[in-house]
């Protein structure tokens, strides 16, 4: 029985080699912990977590992840946003890899893991997009919000995952063995009316309860040199990659969004989070919504949506009434 337990730790350990970081890797100005340099991983990665979802198990999986790993390359997205991580780790592998063989072999080989819901896992998608990466980072998603679209559709599942060693390091397997698949990548472009003048820096944050999807971008104004410039409006502009959606069922989504931020514990399991998304669709209208919501509120009264086709040229996209 001994002979075995210490045979499977041995395993695992080798397992667990073919995704560590070493130190110098991710912290800048860090000396090799070692020489000769450490065995080259197979399959580096970095993974973000995001604590808030899937009730207390991304606060788990992170202690997990934390043990296996060097606690250096695991990154709870409550604390750290990607877009900080990836570029201090990029400059630092860019200032290291033109005499050091192993960390351009890192930069070659590195993935992300990314636990969390789908606005989780469009969010690093947006920030890789954003760095315009010579090499776009692979990102395996572990299925940790509640409709787990994005992660379903590449074959990682829907349920929320166990949290324990196993099940941690069978994922990890599945991240290894992984083949790389490539998604389609939507720009966005919206525009609301506001004032003629301005500069076109980014917009201040907005304030509290009001904030904007971490895949949009406000600036006052589009440069005039830009083909696609209005003035008068305000634009915003960003990307998506499973859906993006206006009226309604955005307003549900924001609301679920704003009610978790403001109470955690209440959402402590995927199915208490379902049941809350219900509870609050019935209670926007959508099953009666003749009756609160005028027609002239409807988003075909609102908005005008316009698809760019593969000429170049802008083409209306109908909207349909609610009633229809």
């Amino acid at each position: 029985m001994e002979g075995t337990a210490t045979t499977d730790t041995v395993s695992d350990s080798d397992f667990l080699k073919e995704f560590y970081i070493p130190n110098y890797i991710l912290v800048p100005e860090s000396k090799p912990d070692s020489t000769p340099p450490p065995q080259l991983p197979q399959c580096p990665v970095l993974v973000f977590i995001n604590s808030k979802s899937g009730g207390q198990l991304g606060a788990d999986l992170f202690k997990t992840y934390s043990a296996l790993l060097n606690e250096n390359q695991v990154f709870d997205l409550g604390k750290e946003a990607p877009d900080l991580v990836l570029r201090r780790i990029y400059l630092n592998l860019e200032k290291l890899k033109s005499h050091d063989e192993f960390a351009a072999k890192i930069q070659e080989k590195l993935r992300i893991i990314v636990a969390g819901g789908d606005g989780t896992a469009g969010w690093l998608l947006g920030v890789i997009c954003d760095l315009k990466l010579s090499h776009p980072l692979p990102i395996a998603t572990m299925p940790l919000g509640t409709g787990n679209n994005l992660p379903f559709a590449f074959g990682w599942g829907k349920k929320n995952p166990g949290t324990d060693v196993q099940a941690v390091m069978s994922f990890m397997k599945k991240v290894k063995n992984a083949k790389e698949m490539k998604i389609d990548n939507w720009h966005i472009l919206m525009r609301m009316r506001a004032p003629k003048e301005g500069s076109c820096d980014p917009i201040a944050p907005l304030e509290p309860p009001l904030e904007l999807p971490h895949s949009l971008h406000a600036v006052h104004r589009v440069s005039p040199t830009d083909d696609l410039n209005m003035e008068g409006y305000i634009t915003f502009r960003g990307g998506f990659w499973n859906y993006f959606s206006m009226g309604m069922d955005a307003q549900v989504s924001y609301a679920f969004h704003s009610e978790r931020k403001l109470h955690p514990e209440k959402f402590k399991n995927q199915l208490i989070n379902q049941s809350t998304y219900a509870k609050l669709g019935c209670s926007q209208g959508w099953f009666l919504a003749s009756l609160f919501h005028p027609s002239s509120r409807n988003i075909a009264h609102l908005a005008k949506v316009e698809i760019m086709k593969r000429s170049g040229k802008w083409e209306k996209l109908h909207v349909p009434n609610r009633e229809t």
